[in-house]
């Protein structure tokens, strides 16, 4: 796996300011929460953005490659997450959770990249069935643990569930995403996608309405 190395010259890195006045409410925040730590990113603390790097690469790497089903892709796109992270670090602003900001970052580049490499119906392959490797979970469209009689289903299922994801319009698609592997709730994803909770609630409903409809002899 490659791994992000500080190249200044690639990177584009400037001397920060020093005396720089930092907006109202920074003092506020927990020393030790991302946003702090980028806040120190964006003053030229390079350990600090490796610090970063460190605790987000790999979930970057999981996320992206749920997107787009290909390892070297998402190891690709998720050097350029952090590219970004740090190229952009002088105008971050504490004002929204860090982690906000960064799965803002990879949704739009594999967004992109889809499009740009009509990759997006091929990603019908995209194996939804495989355990989460945070938490060995599978996806779970029921509100209930699935019965004896839903489990000898499960392969039958798993394969139903793979097509009618990836067949969801694209904010659907990725909102279900984000909300079911990475465990974001309604603001989080609302602000990925620039939505309102309530239209984020309204998106992912639909998303599970359509979703139960299309599998209703599974669960």
């Amino acid at each position: 796996m490659a791994t992000l190395v500080l190249d200044n010259t690639a990177l584009g890195t400037t001397e920060a300011l020093r005396g720089e006045t930092r907006p109202v409410g920074v003092y506020d925040l927990d020393p030790a929460s991302d946003a702090a730590i980028m806040l120190r990113v964006a003053a030229g603390d390079e350990d600090s953005f490796n610090y970063l790097v460190q605790k987000y690469h790999r979930a970057m790497i999981h996320f992206l490659f749920r997107m787009v089903r290909n390892q070297a892709v998402a190891e690709e796109l998720a050097q350029e997450v952090f590219l970004r992270v740090y190229r952009s670090r002088e105008s971050y602003r504490a004002e929204a959770k860090f982690t906000t900001w960064l799965y803002r970052i990879a949704t739009n580049l594999a967004v992109n990249h889809a499009r740009d490499t009509k990759h997006e119906r091929s990603a019908q392959t995209l194996y939804l069935d495989q355990p989460d490797e945070e938490s060995g979970t599978t996806p779970d469209l029921a509100d209930d643990e699935p019965s004896a009689e839903q489990n000898l289903l499960q392969k039958e299922r798993m394969a139903a569930i793979k097509t009618h994801v990836m067949a969801l319009p694209e904010r659907q698609r990725m909102a279900v995403l984000m909300h079911k592997y990475q465990g974001m709730d309604y603001r989080e994803i609302g602000d990925v996608l620039k939505l309102s909770e309530s239209a984020t609630k309204s998106l992912l409903f639909r998303a599970y309405q359509t979703l139960r409809e299309k599998l209703k002899e599974f669960v």
